[in-house]
């Protein structure tokens, strides 16, 4: 499935969620999510593009160690980059829901 070309993101996501099977890893996304907010509320309050720039390295900074080190794969954003970046905000909205074991 992993060499399928998705056209939905509705067939994406299972397999984004079998990409996400170590709990380390996905506490990692969780994590760099989070922060990914704080980024983004101090940029906003702020103004300081700065903060752009740390939104990213920690969405995905958090989110690479988790697949490099504890998932032993690539990230999907490498082959889908769209469907990646949904996946992360559905998993971690999921996450808080209690759809996807933190």
């Amino acid at each position: 499935m992993a060499t399928d070309r998705f056209t939905r993101f509705a067939d994406f996501y299972p397999f984004y969620l079998g990409e996400h099977s170590n709990p380390t890893c996905r506490r990692l996304h969780f994590v760099g999510s989070t922060l990914v907010l704080v980024c983004l509320f101090k940029l906003v309050a702020t103004g300081s593009l700065a903060w752009l720039l740390y939104a990213l390295l920690c969405g995905y900074g958090f989110a690479w160690v988790g697949h490099f080190f504890f998932e032993k794969n690539r990230p999907a954003t490498f082959k889908y980059p769209l469907y990646s970046l949904m996946g992360d905000w559905v998993m971690y909205a999921d996450i808080w829901r209690g759809r996807v074991k933190f």
